[in-house]
């Protein structure tokens, strides 16, 4: 899990059951298991196996299902995400190396 703010933390802990997703999104087990298997969601197994949501997996499989709604197919889904998460990544490292030149610049100041 990537590192998020404390506000923000209960968005990403994955404790909601298969089946209180699927009331709180309208969707199937059947198409959420799809979903997994298509590699756009990824839920944790419990100990005795069950899947456990997050809210942001709950957001993330609405999105997926009023994409697929308009005719998207899940590989330009999987491509869309692979992409949204390689921007936050290249965001994230540009953000590190510009704190370490300006660390370096005021060090060397000193």
């Amino acid at each position: 899990m990537a590192a998020h703010s404390q506000k923000d933390a209960y968005l990403y802990k994955k404790v909601i059951s298969i089946g209180t997703v699927c009331e709180l999104t309208g969707l199937s087990e059947r198409q959420i298991r799809y979903y997994e298997k298509r590699k756009l969601i990824f839920p944790e197994r419990a100990d005795k196996g069950n899947r456990k949501y997050s809210f942001s997996d709950v957001e993330t499989l609405m999105d997926i299902a009023n994409k697929m709604e308009d005719g998207m197919q899940t590989s330009e889904l999987r491509k869309e995400m692979q992409n949204k998460q390689s921007k936050r990544y290249d965001s994230k490292l540009r953000e590190r190396m510009i704190k370490g030149q300006l660390n370096a610049y005021f060090n060397k100041r000193d």
